[in-house]
């Protein structure tokens, strides 16, 4: 199942007027740019019922619906308050335990996850329950119980993990398949996520809630007219609704218990073929920028001095998403996430410093950290600085601009251009570029690293960040010891070499042993291959450490049009399972045809 990602773009109000940035004299006339390319199928907004898509997308759609987590089984191990047992009831024992098992976790230390889960477990405990204060609780009775639970199944017998593995896929093999005009598709992902507490990423205002259970009145179907409608899995409960939607490609969705104005969506998988042709059509819309990028970049460049406020402002945010590869921002709720996009900066997240730089400091996306310091253009320089011109910290930064004007005047730039599109262009066309200008001869070993050099800058443009893992420094430290370990070796193996060509034997080794007498040219081969492992070592070793805070795999999947990577491999002679793993290989059968010239 996947959780729609925010659409960058929002209905223009009837009687709004959007200022035309753009001449008409660089906009195409070609049969090519009356060509509107069809909006992704699966691009759905977060706050926006599903509704009708833009065209029939299949005629025959049979499902067997969605799995449900299984209901709650009681364990009856008491937690601790004020040191005494304390009763629950089996709801209350539920919530308690989804506490406990994140005893270790550094959500569990964070204030707000513990003053939202006490305020959601109070209405499940009652007003007069003996338990009033978490300090007072103790959670470790349940904890231990949990450890010990699941230290059972490590224990468990190759036979016993196969026979269960068995069971459980018997009990989904029906809901993984779907029949889309005949065709079985393989389903994304058909269950339904368990109840839980909510962890959301960064500092989430929310973090700590109750994620209460998913029941089949949540749930709209969606699913072909003469098709059987799949039977509800709960007895004596039945479906919120059911659809028969042949413009969508949604086979069902709920409202998200923790943002109920968002929604949850269960598709088709990412190696099916409605999901292929629309990618293929994202990145050819992404393609076709390349033929207006020069005249939207020359028109917004005039407009940085334009005395019209809400020109220059949509001209420097134009350029701050084509520059930056920003998002463009969409208006929130209070109690949301404080991320922000480009329309929805804030005079403080956006520092001058002269004479022409500017330092970003703000929460993207998923309560990523967005910083930045950037050198940009005088006028837009200026331009930001007067648009700070008189306003508090808190106020907006662009405040004559919101997603919907910017997003407006994009497509009138070119159809079907968002600030998605521009990141896809952007991502695309530098892994392009770095990939011709950097791939020289060598190895596949070598090759490779330059592959994972460009997708780290594509990474670091669009802000794909990640943890350092817990593991890295052992790793890291196993690599050396390693490498270490070989370079003793390869000295060994030098010493009897220069022994070998004068007749002598070799050197006994470490513990003693007298060492087989090999010839020079024997030796000659095993201090080639100990180099080559060596600097293959090395190679790791580096680009593990460079590669440590960056979130390689997002822009892989999201970002980068599989043909380049695709073509390269071809033109290079570079297996392309070393490039994309087999779930990418599956997502992107549809360009694995393409011609080694290929080029964005």
């Amino acid at each position: 199942m996947k959780k729609s990602g925010s659409s960058d773009s929002k209905s223009l109000p009837a009687k709004q007027k959007v200022t035309k940035v753009v001449s008409s004299s660089f906009k195409k006339t070609t049969k090519k740019s009356k060509k509107v390319t069809k909006k992704s199928k699966y691009s759905k907004s977060t706050k926006m019922l599903p509704s009708s898509g833009e065209g029939q997308k299949w005629n025959t759609l049979v499902h067997n619906g969605v799995i449900f987590p299984p209901p709650y089984k009681p364990h009856g191990v008491k937690m601790l308050y004020k040191g005494k047992p304390v009763d629950l009831t089996p709801q209350q024992e539920e919530v308690a335990t989804m506490f406990a098992v994140m005893l270790d976790t550094d959500y569990a230390k964070k204030d707000k996850f513990i003053e939202n889960f006490m305020n959601d477990w109070r209405k499940i405990l009652g007003r007069n329950h003996v338990i009033q204060k978490f300090n007072d609780c103790d959670f470790s009775p349940i904890y231990e119980w949990h450890q010990n639970e699941k230290e059972k199944k490590k224990q468990m017998s190759t036979e016993e993990k196969k026979a269960l593995k068995e069971e459980k896929l018997k009990l989904e093999e029906k809901y993984m398949w779907a029949v889309v005009d005949g065709v079985k598709e393989k389903v994304g992902n058909f269950r339904v996520e368990p109840p839980g507490l909510f962890r959301g990423r960064g500092e989430h205002p929310k973090m700590g809630k109750l994620k209460r259970r998913i029941r089949p009145n949540d749930i709209t179907i969606n699913i072909g007219k003469n098709a059987p409608i799949p039977e509800c899995p709960i007895p004596g409960e039945s479906w919120k609704e059911v659809r028969h939607d042949n413009t969508v490609t949604w086979l069902a969705f709920w409202n998200d218990p923790i943002n109920p104005k968002e929604f949850k969506y269960v598709f088709l998988a990412a190696s099916s073929s409605l999901k292929g042709q629309s990618d293929k059509e994202k990145y050819e819309k992404a393609r076709m920028l390349k033929d207006y990028i020069q005249g939207i970049r020359a028109a917004y460049t005039k407009d940085f001095v334009s005395k019209d406020i809400t020109k220059r402002q949509i001209a420097v945010a134009t350029y701050l998403i084509d520059k930056l590869a920003l998002r463009a921002g969409n208006e929130k709720d209070d109690d949301e996430a404080d991320t922000v996009g480009c329309c929805t900066l804030k005079v403080e997240n956006v520092k001058c410093r002269p004479p022409n730089k500017l330092e970003f400091d703000f929460l993207g996306k998923d309560s990523i950290r967005y910083n930045n310091v950037v050198e940009v253009e005088i006028p837009v320089y200026k331009a930001i600085g007067q648009f700070q011109t008189g306003k508090g910290e808190s106020d907006d930064l662009f405040d004559k601009l919101d997603t919907s004007k910017l997003n407006a005047h994009l497509k009138e730039l070119m159809p079907g251009l968002t600030a998605k599109v521009f990141r896809t262009y952007n991502a695309s066309i530098t892994l392009d570029e770095m990939l011709s200008r950097d791939t020289k001869d060598g190895n596949v070993g070598e090759k490779v690293v330059v592959y994972q050099h460009a997708n780290k800058e594509v990474a670091i443009i669009c802000n794909h960040q990640r943890t350092i893992s817990k593991s890295h420094a052992a790793q890291m430290s196993r690599l050396t010891e390693k490498i270490d370990e070989l370079k003793g070796i390869l000295d060994g193996l030098k010493t009897d070499l220069s022994r070998a060509r004068k007749g002598k034997p070799p050197l006994k080794d470490a513990d003693g042993k007298q060492k087989r007498n090999l010839t020079p040219e024997a030796l000659e081969r095993k201090i080639a291959q100990t180099d080559a492992k060596i600097e293959k070592m090395e190679r790791d070793k580096n680009t593990k450490e460079d590669l440590k805070t960056v979130a390689l795999g997002t822009s892989k999947i999201n970002y980068l049009d599989p043909r380049i990577s695709v073509a390269w491999c071809k033109r290079h002679e570079v297996p392309i399972e070393k490039i994309f793993n087999k779930s990418l290989l599956a997502k992107f059968a549809w360009a694995m045809d393409v011609d080694p010239s290929f080029r964005f």
